[in-house]
């Protein structure tokens, strides 16, 4: 009789642990607030040679990390993730207590912020820069620490600055012991931005015919206070969940042939009204386009080094009148002289996009020369999408070779 009570219970147990579904070690990043410190339970997968996540927020007498300055969702701490403009991320993951079932239905929620600030070092600047533009959190399941080994789900990109619950749904194809949060960037994209997004409050993982256990407030044994003289802060209400439905997978197109002539997408670039500046005297200025000095000929194609636009926009980048300022140089001294502005992007986005992008960034150009006082008849613009890449797609110094502007010199009259 005992033995059959036992087992009884035994079943009853297993049954009890097994509606609460997966658990999460840590699940609300618990921890000491710390810049570069991954929160316990949970490991580190961002690229070799950076600084692991960050847990958040500081205590007063500290000030704040990075300026970030948003209280938790849930318990003390939060955890902040970023991505940055050198082609680098930041994950983490942590092994299952029980794995995730090839071919089952899971449900799990997370809540998800945008810091408005988040001030850090940017290798690519060489200075502290905003990391604040928006992500998307991507889920993966693997069968080991930060192997990327099925996309589960993603969001779209965070862009709100208060709180908010997402909920996810999503079927493996595999048994998986490891799960992984990932930031990334918002595609497609050309340019990798610097961005962050903040991360608290896990749930379980659960089948989705379960009910989602309500989590409980987190009494912290060293609560974080409030700032002297700071008027209570009020919590804002919470929003409705935010739906993730699982993105279905786009049908593998085959790129067309190339063309020596590709289409010319038409494009009508806004009214750019700037005041003309005077001519430059840059005698004595080291070249940044050494090219354009260099014995011309008719059809001859130079590249423009430092020339940068904003991310998945034709909008030119300040860091990049120098070298158009050069062009512009080149062109005042040579009257006899028409070019054309080529566009290129890498081989990533689908060819509508490329086209399209390719010519608004070759007309951008083109009418700030133009606003310079360049004659319209001496400039065409061009895209050429990502038909004539100079270097390979598969790498990131190949696609950033790809994605270029180039002029061309049309006629020596």
């Amino acid at each position: 009789m005992k033995h059959w009570i036992l087992i009884t219970l035994s079943i009853f147990c297993f049954q009890m642990l097994n509606a609460q579904g997966i658990q999460l070690v840590n699940p609300s990043f618990e921890g000491t607030p710390n810049p570069s410190s991954t929160p316990e339970g949970w490991t580190d997968c961002g690229m070799s040679g950076e600084t692991p996540p960050d847990t958040h927020p500081a205590p007063p007498e500290i000030g704040d990390f990075f300026n970030v300055v948003s209280q938790s969702d849930h318990g003390a701490t939060y955890m902040g993730l970023v991505v940055r403009d050198n082609d680098t991320w930041e994950r983490v993951s942590q092994k299952l207590n029980q794995p995730l079932k090839g071919g089952q239905c899971y449900k799990f929620d997370l809540h998800l912020a945008r810091s408005p600030s988040y001030l850090s070092l940017s290798k690519s600047v060489g200075n502290t820069v905003e990391f604040n533009e928006p992500v998307v959190i991507r889920l993966w399941a693997a069968h080991d620490h930060c192997d990327q080994g099925e996309l589960l789900d993603e969001t779209d990109a965070i862009s709100h600055s208060e709180w908010q619950k997402y909920s996810f749904e999503f079927t493996t194809t595999k048994e998986y012991r490891y799960f992984m949060i990932e930031a990334f960037y918002k595609v497609p994209v050309l340019f990798p931005y610097r961005g962050n997004v903040l991360v608290d409050n896990c749930s379980p993982i659960i089948a989705c015919n379960e009910e989602m256990p309500i989590n409980e407030p987190i009494a912290s044994a060293d609560p974080v206070k409030p700032k002297v003289n700071a008027p209570p802060k009020k919590n804002p209400p919470k929003k409705p969940p935010v739906k993730v439905t699982p993105k279905p997978k786009p049908p593998v197109k085959k790129d067309p042939p190339i063309k020596k002539d590709p289409p010319v997408v038409k494009y009508n670039p806004p009214v750019v009204k700037t005041n003309p500046k005077p001519p430059i005297n840059d005698q004595a200025k080291p070249k940044i386009i050494p090219d354009l000095n260099n014995n011309i000929k008719e059809g001859q194609k130079i590249r423009v080094e430092q020339l940068f636009f904003a991310a998945d926009s034709s909008k030119i980048n300040p860091d990049s009148y120098a070298s158009l300022d050069e062009i512009y140089s080149f062109l005042q001294q040579n009257a006899n002289i028409s070019v054309e502005i080529g566009g290129h992007t890498n081989g990533l986005p689908d060819h509508d996009w490329c086209d399209n992008m390719s010519i608004k960034r070759a007309t951008a150009v083109a009418e700030y020369l133009k606003s310079r006082g360049i004659q319209e008849s001496r400039i065409v613009a061009k895209g050429y999408g990502k038909r004539e890449p100079i270097s390979s797609n598969q790498t990131k110094e190949g696609r950033k070779k790809n994605q270029r502007v180039e002029i061309k010199i049309l006629s020596i009259r």
